[in-house]
């Protein structure tokens, strides 16, 4: 069934602040994407929302990734091993995520964000090493961390920026702006894997994901460009990232912990 103009032009908006925040940060695509679809767009089962906005992150996240790449903020070797571990967490976390009832999952989902946006802001002053690479005697680390990253990813079913960035800042030391390139490589491939499971299950609103994903197109290239701008200004970044994540985490415990 096609979904009212109104939810159309809602998600479309929704596309375009996420493609915006990816661009930015690297994250934030479903902690801004699975809200927006369960409490703007109005879609009524949780999962269906969880589905729908895993496609869709994982498509304005590849486009936030050309950006970047275009910029050559990207490092291709630690984004795809960390993609390549963290894909196989995604489809076990998903598998799981699946059968845990949805208000609750969104109430968990909140609390991690929390965690995450901690996380960030006690590693905020570190420039990290420009120049690093991801060889050998990294990929154990490197592996691990995706591994666990991809799991909570699928679980939640987020493309997992807002956990890979902090991730791959911890597992590598690069600085901030390669962190939030690089993280794109493994939020497409997380969010393509949550949304083939969710889509398994008939559980995406295709009319919706094709709107989000039309509204990520301006969004992406906007964060991107944003994120240019701010690479020199140390901490910038890491503290803007954990504003939204706060933000967005307090409203979903508000909003779940009264259902």
């Amino acid at each position: 069934m096609t979904p009212p103009l109104t939810q159309i032009f809602l998600s479309a908006v929704s596309g375009t602040l996420v493609g915006c925040s990816l661009g930015l940060i690297g994250g934030g695509g479903s902690v801004l994407g699975v809200p927006l679809m369960v409490y703007l767009v109005r879609v009524p089962d949780a999962h269906v929302a969880i589905g729908t906005s895993a496609l869709g992150v994982a498509v304005n996240a590849a486009l936030s990734l050309a950006e970047h790449a275009r910029a050559r903020t990207v490092k291709w070797r630690c984004g795809a091993m960390y993609a390549a571990a963290g894909v196989i967490g995604a489809w076990l976390g998903s598998s799981f995520g699946k059968i845990v009832d949805g208000q609750r999952l969104l109430f968990l989902f909140a609390l991690v964000m929390i965690v995450i946006g901690l996380v960030m802001l006690r590693g905020r002053r570190n420039p990290g090493e420009p120049g690093v690479e991801c060889h050998a005697e990294r990929a154990p680390k490197v592996l691990g961390y995706g591994l666990v990253t991809g799991g909570f990813s699928g679980f939640f079913g987020i493309g997992g920026g807002f956990a890979i960035v902090p991730g791959l800042l911890r597992s590598t030391g690069m600085p901030m702006l390669n962190a939030v390139g690089t993280s794109l490589v493994a939020v497409t491939a997380f969010g393509l894997t949550t949304a083939l499971n969710y889509a398994s299950s008939s559980l995406i609103d295709w009319g919706l994901a094709a709107a989000f994903i039309g509204g990520g197109v301006l969004g992406s290239a906007l964060g991107a460009r944003a994120a240019r701008r701010l690479a020199n200004e140390t901490g910038r970044l890491a503290i803007l990232f954990a504003i939204i994540v706060f933000g967005v985490a307090l409203y979903m415990l508000a909003r779940t912990a009264s259902a």
